[in-house]
This record gives structure tokens, C-alpha cells and sequence, in this order.
């Protein structure tokens, strides 16, 4: 023996002919198991990582931030008051802004009755507002101050809206009493008799007086029967007389 009986070992591949076809499909069915069963760990595993990825940039990051306000809706108010009440956060995600938040803080603006926030993807904040509408005017001081169909005083002016009754009020208010009969008394008029109308006088519930043009008076008495009241005064404001009493609509006066 050659070498001192020592022998020389080389490892050969061997030639693919080498390995019988069943063989090589034995294999091949066994790479292909094995993919189909890594296959949905790694679609999963991709979503995961995109699903991530967009929360990141829609929830963590500026990319989709708030760059613009949009106001909507205003008449009186300006864009500049609006967006000072609002205080939303420019560059925070839109995705994470508080939009109840902005619509309590733009509500609590006197002149605004109601406020509705959404998101304008990618970047702006709408901000819709509905005004409230003066239907009279209470004199204060040198001036006036409007209230709304819910007997909220919203804004002060130093003239009286052309067209808006004056309401003779002690205490202006939503939970006044006397102002409550004013605005049910105004809500049931007649075209023709807001037309007519100068002022509202309510110094008691039950003391409820109209003031028309040409120095003519309506006594209305209460609230009852308001819209009743007001068909009567209607029908007879073509009738001469300076007072016309519809405080009991089925038996009328004029004087």
C-alpha cells in the first residue's frame, strides 16, 4: 500500500444523469410544498409591512398635515375670526385632528349657530358655518342688540337692521319668559303683518302689543291662539281705527 497505507479521499459531485428523474421529482414536489407553505407568511408579512408603512404616514408623520382652513357659510362673521376660534393645528396630521374639538370652539361664537368640520384630503380642514338669523332687535344703550328665533342676543350694532321689529324686552334672553311670548307672537305673524311691523312690546306674558306703521297698535294679550291672532289682525287692517285688540280673537275690537 503506497503512502504508508495511507489512502487519498476526493469528494466528486456527482453528475445530475447521476440522480434518478423520480428522484429529482421527489425534490421538486418538495421545493414546491415548501414555497406554497411560506407563500401566505409572506404575502401576510408584505401587507403588514405596507398597512404599517401608511399608517406611519397618514397617522406619524406631517406628510399629509394641515396646510390650508377653508371657511364656508359666513356673513357676518370674517374668515379671521372663524380661524382664530377653530385654533386648529396647522401640520398636524390631518388623520389625527380633533374635529369635534374645532366645531365646539367655532360654536361657542355667538353669532354661529351651528358648525360642521370635516377633512378635505390631503392637507385642508373645512370648517362649514350656519349664522344665526336676527328676526328682532332689543334696544341697549346707543344701540341694539339682534336676537335669533331661539331668543339669543348674538350680535350688537349701533343701528337697527333695516326691515327688523324692534322687541321692547327687560331681559332679553332664551330662558325669559317674556321673551319666549315675543317670539311666538313674531314666529305666527302674517306676511302682511310683518310688513306693517314696527316693534313687539312684552313688559308681561299676558301684556304681549304690536306696533305697526302709521302709529297703529295690535293688543295681543297672550301667546295663545297666536297664529289665530294673527289671521283676525290680518283681516282687519284694512279697517279704520289706531288700536285693534285680538287679545280674544272671538270677540275683536277697534278703536
Amino acid at each position: 500500500m503506497s503512502d504508508g497505507g495511507r489512502r487519498n479521499w476526493r469528494l466528486v459531485r456527482a453528475d445530475t444523469d447521476a440522480v434518478p428523474p423520480s428522484v429529482r421529482r421527489f425534490m421538486a414536489r418538495a421545493r414546491q410544498r415548501r414555497l406554497r407553505a411560506a407563500m401566505p407568511w409572506a404575502v401576510t408579512l408584505g401587507v403588514l409591512l405596507v398597512a404599517g408603512g401608511l399608517v406611519w404616514l397618514v397617522y406619524g408623520t406631517s406628510v399629509l398635515g394641515v396646510r390650508q382652513v377653508q371657511v364656508v357659510g359666513i356673513d357676518s362673521l370674517t374668515v379671521e375670526q372663524v380661524e382664530q376660534a377653530a385654533a386648529v393645528p396647522m401640520a398636524e396630521p390631518l388623520a389625527r385632528v380633533d374635529l369635534d374639538g374645532i366645531r365646539d370652539r367655532v360654536q361657542a361664537l355667538p353669532a354661529v349657530e351651528r358648525a360642521v368640520v370635516s377633512r378635505g384630503w390631503p392637507s385642508t380642514v373645512e370648517v362649514q358655518v350656519v349664522e344665526r338669523t336676527a328676526v328682532a332687535a332689543v334696544p341697549v344703550g346707543e344701540g341694539f342688540s339682534l336676537l335669533d328665533a331661539e331668543g339669543v342676543a348674538f350680535r350688537s350694532v349701533a343701528r337697527r337692521p333695516p326691515g327688523l321689529p324692534v322687541a321692547k324686552l327687560a331681559a332679553p334672553g332664551p330662558a325669559d319668559i317674556n321673551t319666549r311670548s315675543a317670539l311666538v307672537v313674531l314666529s305666527s305673524l302674517t306676511a302682511e303683518l310683518r310688513e306693517q311691523l314696527v316693534s313687539i312690546s312684552v313688559p308681561a306674558p299676558a301684556q304681549v302689543s304690536l306696533g305697526l306703521r302709521r302709529n297703529r297698535t295690535i293688543v295681543w294679550g297672550d301667546d295663545t291662539d297666536s297664529e289665530k291672532k294673527a289671521q283676525v289682525a290680518t283681516a282687519l287692517l284694512a279697517r279704520k281705527g289706531d288700536t285693534i285688540d285680538v287679545s280674544a280673537p272671538t270677540v275683536v275690537t277697534i278703536r
